[in-house]
């Protein structure tokens, strides 16, 4: 196992956290316009609700969200449930109402808790690209639109008629700064065998998945830092579900998260959830300008309120934050 920077080490500090090139601590700004090149602050969560505990608690966290008035919208790094939760309909239908609650656009990257992991017999036994049809249909219902009590379009990756079923993949710019999801998951990628199917494992089938998903990975990763290139963005924010480790299922993502960044020169940060600690990686991947940051996960109690401002020379920063007991 990596070392890692341990959550409770972290808060304890009491400081916000910054990507800097070279690292130099700085204290998160005021948001402003989402789009005019001011400091835009957002909400930054995953792995949760894990559990029918943390689906009560969670309209406290979406409560205590809506109540920042710097918060401009959510993202959610994936896993909207836990691996032991069906993965049925009614499920699916409840929590993107529960998401839909909070007042700014909520972004969700899918998690393999919602349909890679279904395979699983306490899951359901369900065939994992069946459900991910599911996902799409019911967190992504318009195409270009997020959730949220006040949705944002968003470019969407199913306008490429290469990759027409990704509309999970979207990207953005607020405060100048271009904002991308790819669709990456744990359990390898997807590569882990769906051992729990009545009849099975599919590897054609899971394999034929994981390499279009990934092709239209690494087409949307050259997108985002295309159009920050173009548009001389001073930052670029990449989410994903599960951290991209060098091994089968995550070494072409990494490697051309990596390539890109390098290239770009400012600060890249990639966040993620799936292994629930808080942690931040400077220098990720041997690159200087980027920087690994995984949100809390498995509560409905803590997340993390991330300022990207174009203006400080680290462009992102962020601090925890807790749910005050009710």
């Amino acid at each position: 196992m990596r070392t890692t920077l341990l959550a409770a080490a972290l808060a304890a500090a009491s400081l916000a956290a910054s990507v800097v090139v070279p690292s130099t601590a700085h204290a998160a700004s005021p948001a402003g316009s989402p789009a005019d090149g001011q400091a835009v602050s957002f909400a930054l969560i995953g792995d949760t609700p894990y559990g029918d505990a943390q689906q009560a608690a969670l309209p406290a966290l979406v409560e205590a969200v809506d109540a920042d008035p710097g918060v401009r919208f959510v993202l959610h790094a994936g896993d909207v449930k836990n691996g032991s939760s069906t993965c049925d309909d009614a499920r699916f239908a409840t929590l993107a109402k529960l998401f839909g609650t909070f007042d700014d656009p909520f972004v969700l990257t899918p998690g393999d808790n919602e349909w890679t992991d279904c395979h699983r017999p306490a899951a359901g036994s369900y065939l994992p690209t069946e459900r991910l049809q599911a996902v799409r249909r019911v967190f992504f219902p318009v195409a270009g639109r997020t959730l949220g009590g006040h949705p944002m379009g968003v470019r969407t990756q199913a306008r490429d008629p290469r990759h027409r079923d990704y509309r999970e993949n979207v990207l953005f710019t607020r405060g100048r700064v271009v904002f991308a999801t790819v669709h990456v998951v744990g359990s390898e990628n997807g590569l882990a065998p769906w051992t729990g199917l009545a009849g099975g494992d599919r590897p054609e089938e899971r394999t034929a998945e994981v390499a279009a998903r990934t092709a239209a990975a690494l087409d949307w990763i050259d997108t985002a830092f295309a159009t920050a290139t173009r548009t001389r963005a001073p930052g670029v924010l990449l989410m994903m579900q599960a951290e991209p480790l060098d091994t089968p299922g995550f070494a072409r993502i990494r490697a051309r998260i990596a390539e890109r960044s390098r290239a770009y020169g400012k600060p890249v940060l990639l966040v993620h959830g799936d292994e629930h600690v808080y942690e931040e990686e400077r220098g990720y991947a041997g690159v200087p300008n980027l920087t690994r940051l995984e949100t809390f996960g498995d509560t409905a109690t803590s997340w993390l309120r991330v300022t990207a401002d174009p203006a400080a020379r680290g462009v992102f920063s962020w601090e925890p934050r807790t749910v005050a007991a009710g």
